[in-house]
């Protein structure tokens, strides 16, 4: 008997188009569409498309509809199949170092290296590289710029090599923007079409990306997130993404924002209560009257931040809204695509049916002030009027003003909460015309009212794409950023990843010397310990408009109601009222200055690059000849001596505590992306192969070397491990009680054999996709991590390297079970593990015994294969070779 099937027929600008039309189910009265999530009906139609009845049955689609049409708790496995992923630098690197790497290794099976080619469409956007070197320059990002291809030029000849050699992957040079900006401005089809061996098909386009902010793109109604390289490796060669159908959430927007209230205000107000909510492993979706108030570009930013609340997606469904910005985008024939495929395939939202969502979460837009995040963490939102006074209670500023450095007597000196980065950064917030307007205007009438920035402040303008730089100058407001100090640095993420360079020699000296607490303010996403400066304390983030604001405050303990930011020409001072703008000027100047002109020029020529990238010269070739001088890209070990046989998995035995972590670590700390300091591992292996600390760039633009990378594995000068009182990537060598780096450690421990185990708290794995952090843990000899909860994407990062995910029962953890990290460990049965199955950990010391019950965070029988063939390359890899 065949399955029933959504097959129609979908007449488009006059062209027949395959679809598989999800009405069909309640013309079978199967499911009430009108009701079920948008981003439910997404999900059911990628599996309607991809029915073969050997991995997608009838059945699955019948289950999906089941799951969301009654809103239960327990949900099947589904295989999704993404249209397409998305890459950036610092992970492609990695990515396509192992494409090169699996193509040596079938080629030395005696296979046809070519059976390695991505079989989805794949761009990677180099955004990650550039650097805040210099700034308050006029030609500051053209320098940036040549400073970047002077020490990336080996990382952008592999990515040039890519480009050539592989299909379906397509390379945006350096230079171009950001990637979730270019894609939202410019990839995202929000349709996709395609030519099939029964005729053209037309589908949503759907995506993964190896960046955690992936999820940008679900403001445009693509379904959309991040996954770790290893993951989106697999998805390349045509594997689906196996996860548990996600319970949806609504969040229901009511009330209207008030007019001072940005973009940021609502997405930081949205990032702590969904925190608190619990939304990890759910997709959240946004619905309510309020959403007629949020622009296209506030949706953005607030589904750009779905990693900082723990959603895999925040998604807004497709509306007029989205129909609005593909035109003012220059996607007119686009736009009017989506209105027919979306009306016609019940994708569209009229606002005019009630939802049902596993569970409703009222937010009122009204209630919404003027607010931050920091100093560590982007849930932890301040509104503005109590920065102040919880600055000074963090950092002890009542008491730490006495210090005062002031080299040539300006105006205002250097001292504890002094702000010394001020960063508009990030695709975030200048991917919002609304705000980067807004701080224009705020830059323009400071500017004229005579106000400056301190001396100590390094202020930096990095868009997230080149159209911003058009209406900035097109505008006259760029004029005014440039008189601040806030000069183009670079299109790319720059100080939003932490590549905010350098601050002035005496400014780094005199803040390590006096151990002071300095801030960075940045319109970012993350804030992390040690990811925006390792000398400074406390990062916030804020909207642009915030950013200049304090800048010019040059300090983070003010109260912007009775302290002025400074005096004016007249000599009168100045408030913080007094330059900010009002939302009908920020309107006016939008719907004047932001044209469509500006996407049409920038993006006709976005693939071809500038003269730096069209000088790269390399060779295409099948297989790439790694280079064993380089300190860049080297082969890596993951397939040295691989086997198409398949063994058992080993028990864990006679393991060791190689570090046991807190709460809310971070990938920032168990894999950094940013300098490397001369004194730890990576450091002396760089030095001891030649390289000059100077050239050292960063950990991220060696990602592509796994001598450094493991080396850098919880090596974060942040990172606080309760073996040794000391934070840094330090540990405790057993039983010889040694103090030592964790690599030295886990050298040792290699050569004598010994297994390796990591403890932590809750939330282990926050923040980037960054696979290295998985990968460092897979080579520094680490068979599981045993933690209270892990982050949804490191975990599954976890799994794709091998090594076990375990958590506590619930109730238990490191410090309630009485351990203390000197003991000895065991792991049983682990040969005999189950999705979500329960085995029993032993830890023995001075012949006492502590036995406990650790759940394996195993989601999937395919996450079981997938850890019992050393990682999911590795299974992929025999699938294809076999086949």
């Amino acid at each position: 008997m065949t399955d029933p099937s959504l097959k129609q027929t979908l007449m488009m600008n006059q062209q027949a188009f395959i679809v598989y039309n999800i009405n069909v189910l309640e013309e079978m009265g199967l499911a009430k569409i009108n009701t079920l999530p948008f981003a439910a009906r997404v999900l059911i139609e990628n599996l309607a498309r991809n029915m073969d009845a050997n991995i997608i049955q009838w059945s699955d689609i019948v289950a999906a509809a089941n799951f969301y049409g009654t809103c239960a708790q327990t949900s099947e496995l589904i295989p999704f199949y993404p249209a397409r992923v998305l890459m950036q630098d610092f992970t492609g690197v990695p990515a396509v170092v192992d494409f090169a790497a699996m193509r040596n290794a079938v080629h030395e099976a005696g296979d046809d290296p070519r059976k390695i080619n991505p079989l989805v469409p794949v761009d990677l956007v180099i955004d990650h590289s550039i650097q805040v070197d210099h700034f308050k320059e006029k030609n500051a990002f053209f320098l940036n710029a040549q400073k970047e291809y002077e020490r990336n030029k080996e990382r952008y000849q592999l990515l040039k090599w890519a480009q050539k050699s592989f299909d379906n992957f397509r390379v945006v040079p350096p230079e171009s923007g950001i990637c979730h900006q270019i894609n939202l401005e410019y990839l995202a089809t929000v349709v996709s079409t395609k030519q099939t061996p029964e005729g053209l098909q037309a589908f949503p386009d759907t995506l993964v990306g190896t960046d955690s902010h992936t999820t940008m793109i679900n403001a445009l109604g693509v379904l959309g997130w991040g996954v770790g390289g290893i993951e989106a490796e697999a998805v390349m060669l045509g594997q689906p993404y196996y996860m548990n159908l996600p319970q949806i959430i609504g969040v229901n927007f009511i009330g209207k924002p008030k007019q001072q209230i940005t973009s940021t205000d609502i997405a930081l107000y949205v990032t702590h209560i969904l925190r608190e909510e619990n939304v990890v492993e759910k997709i959240v979706e946004y619905t309510g009257p309020g959403l007629r108030y949020l622009t296209l570009t506030d949706r953005a930013t607030i589904s750009n931040m779905s990693p900082e609340y723990g959603a895999t997606a925040g998604f807004f469904p497709v509306d007029e809204h989205t129909l609005n910005y593909l035109r003012k985008t220059n996607r007119s024939d686009t736009a009017a695509r989506v209105e027919t495929y979306c009306k016609a395939c019940g994708l569209f939202n009229t606002h005019d049916h009630e939802i049902q969502f596993s569970k409703r979460i009222d937010v009122d837009l009204s209630l919404i002030e003027t607010s931050v995040a920091g100093p560590s963490r982007p849930q932890d939102r301040i509104s503005l009027s109590g920065v102040k006074e919880r600055a000074t209670k963090i950092f002890d500023l009542g008491n730490r003003k006495a210090l005062q450095i002031n080299p040539e007597n300006k105006p205002q000196a250097l001292t504890n909460g002094s702000v010394v980065i001020a960063a508009i950064t990030s695709c975030t917030n200048t991917s919002n015309p609304y705000t980067m307007i807004g701080a224009g205007l705020a830059a323009k009438k400071a500017v004229e009212k005579g106000l400056s920035i301190p001396w100590y402040v390094k202020p930096s303008l990095s868009p997230g794409s080149r159209v911003v730089l058009d209406y900035l100058k097109g505008s006259g407001l760029m004029d005014y950023f440039q008189a601040l100090g806030f000069n183009n640095t670079g299109f790319g993420c720059m100080t939003c990843i932490g590549n905010s360079g350098p601050l002035d020699p005496f400014i780094e000296e005199s803040i390590k010397t006096n151990e002071m607490d300095v801030m960075s303010v940045l319109s970012g996403n993350r804030n992390f310990e040690a990811r925006i400066h390792q000398d400074v304390t406390g990062n916030f983030l804020m909207s642009p408009i915030l950013v200049v604001i304090y800048a010019i405050a040059g300090r983070i303990d003010i109260d912007f109601k009775t302290e002025p930011l400074g005096i004016s020409k007249e000599g009168t001072p100045v408030f913080m009222a007094d330059i900010w703008p009002e939302a009908d000027e920020i309107n006016h100047f939008v719907e004047t200055y932001v044209h469509e002109k500006f996407f049409k020029d920038q993006y006709a020529h976005i693939f071809k690059g500038d003269k730096l990238w069209q000088e790269l010269e390399v060779e295409e070739s099948t297989t790439f000849k790694f280079d064993e001088a380089s300190r860049y890209i080297r082969n890596p070990p993951f397939f040295q001596d691989f086997s198409l046989d398949l063994t058992d998995l080993e028990d864990i035995k006679d393991a060791r505590a190689l570090l046991v972590l807190g709460d809310s670590v971070t990938t920032d700390h168990i894999s950094p992306a940013g300098a490397i300091p001369v004194d730890y591992p990576a450091g002396k292996y760089l030095i001891e192969n030649g390289v000059k600390p100077w050239d050292f760039n960063s950990y991220g633009s060696r990602r592509g070397n796994h001598d450094v990378m493991m080396r850098g594995t919880f090596a974060n000068i942040r990172i606080k491990n309760r073996l040794v009182s000391d934070t840094g990537g330090l540990t405790v060598k057993f039983p010889e009680n040694e103090q030592c780096y964790v690599f030295d450690a886990s050298q040792k421990y290699r050569d004598e054999h010994t297994d390796l185990v990591v403890f932590s708290g809750a939330e282990y794995g926050t923040g980037s996709s960054r696979d290295w952090a998985a990968k460092g843990t897979r080579l520094l000899g680490i068979k599981a991590v045993i933690a209270t909860s892990f982050e949804r994407i490191h975990r599954s990062n976890l799994v794709g390297m091998g090594v076990l995910p375990l958590i506590f029962k619930e109730g238990e953890s490191f410090e309630s079970l009485g351990l203390k990290g000197d003991e000895i460990f065991d792991i049983r049965q682990v040969n005999q593990i189950k999705p979500n199955g329960l085995l029993t950990v032993s830890a023995l010391k001075d012949g006492k015994q502590i036995r406990f019950d650790v759940i394996a965070k195993l989601n999937t029988d395919i996450e079981i294969d997938y850890i019992k063939n050393g990682g999911i390359l590795h299974y992929v890899l025999r699938q294809m070779i076999k086949n």
